[in-house]
C-alpha cells in the first residue's frame, strides 16, 4: 500500500476553504495518512506555493512527527505538543501560515507533501526554515505522499 495524504477539509485539487487562508482564520487544516512503511521513525511535512510571483513559497514546515501518528489535527501549530519542530515559513514564522496569493492572480495551488522518514529526529539550528528542513529530511525518506488545494484571493 502506497504513502496516502487527504484532509476533510478539502479534496485533492479543489479549493481550500477561506477559515485555512492567511486572509481568513489562519488555521491550520486537519490532515490524515496512512500507508507508511513499516520502517517508518517519524514523518515531516511541507506546504510550498510553486506558483508564487516569486518562484516556490513555503508555508510550513514540520518534523519530528511520531511514526505512531496517522494525522495532524487542525490548528496543530497552536497546540503545545513537544514532540513536533516547527520551522521558519518564508514569512519568517515557524507556524503555519495559509494561503495568500496576491489580489488579481489566478488560482494558487498550495502542495502538502508528507514524508515519511527513516529517523526518528530532524535536527537543524533554530534559523534554518522549512527548505533547509525538507532538503535534510530528502535524504532519509521511505516513501511521499501529496495534497494539493487550490487558493485564489
Amino acid at each position: 500500500m502506497a504513502l496516502t495524504l487527504i484532509s476533510k477539509a478539502f479534496a485533492e485539487d479543489e479549493p481550500i476553504p477561506t477559515k485555512y487562508a492567511l486572509t481568513g482564520e489562519n488555521v491550520f487544516p486537519p490532515l490524515a495518512w496512512n500507508g507508511a512503511p513499516d520502517e517508518t521513525r517519524s514523518f515531516a511535512l511541507i506546504v510550498e506555493d510553486p506558483d508564487a510571483p516569486s518562484g516556490t513559497f513555503r508555508h510550513c514546515g514540520i518534523a519530528n512527527i511520531p511514526a505512531r501518528w496517522d494525522g495532524l489535527a487542525e490548528s496543530v501549530d497552536t497546540l503545545q505538543e513537544q514532540a513536533l519542530r516547527f520551522y521558519k515559513n518564508d514569512f519568517g514564522n515557524a507556524r503555519y501560515d495559509g494561503p495568500q496569493p496576491p489580489s488579481g492572480d489566478p488560482p494558487h495551488r498550495y502542495i502538502f507533501r508528507l514524508a515519511a522518514l527513516d529517523v526518528p529526529r530532524v535536527t537543524l539550528p533554530e534559523a534554518a526554515g522549512a527548505e533547509a528542513m525538507w532538503r535534510t529530511v530528502r535524504k532519509h525518506m521511505l516513501a511521499e505522499a501529496s495534497l494539493t488545494g487550490i487558493y485564489q484571493s
